[in-house]
């Protein structure tokens, strides 16, 4: 069952920035890496993840610049180190709040 960006609302942006951890990548790889690493379940749109890559961009979280491969430009994603910041804050919360609703369903 593939998880779809309504659920993921409030996670989208520490899952973008984990993914580039990795090195700059193009849009559309964001997209398939996102898939890969969750083994199919989150198979997001265009739509969905660009302007979140924008936004993070505009918040200083990512940079980007143009690359042309095989005659094609795109824009290449890579992590800033306030993003880096960012990511380990995101990890730490994400840690405590799945502990916490881990511990009231195991109840």
């Amino acid at each position: 069952m593939a998880i779809d960006a309504e659920e993921l609302k409030g996670h989208l942006d520490g899952l973008l920035l984990a993914v580039l951890t990795g090195g700059p990548l193009h849009g559309y790889a964001v997209i398939e890496a996102l898939k890969a690493r969750s083994g199919g379940e989150l198979a997001l749109s265009e739509g969905t993840v660009y302007p979140a890559l924008h936004r993070l961009e505009r918040e200083g979280l990512l940079a980007s610049e143009w690359s042309s491969e095989s005659g094609r430009r795109r824009r290449v994603y890579s992590l800033t180190r306030r993003g880096e910041r960012a990511l380990g804050e995101r990890r730490a919360r994400w840690e405590s709040f799945a502990g916490t609703i881990g511990a009231v369903l195991a109840a």
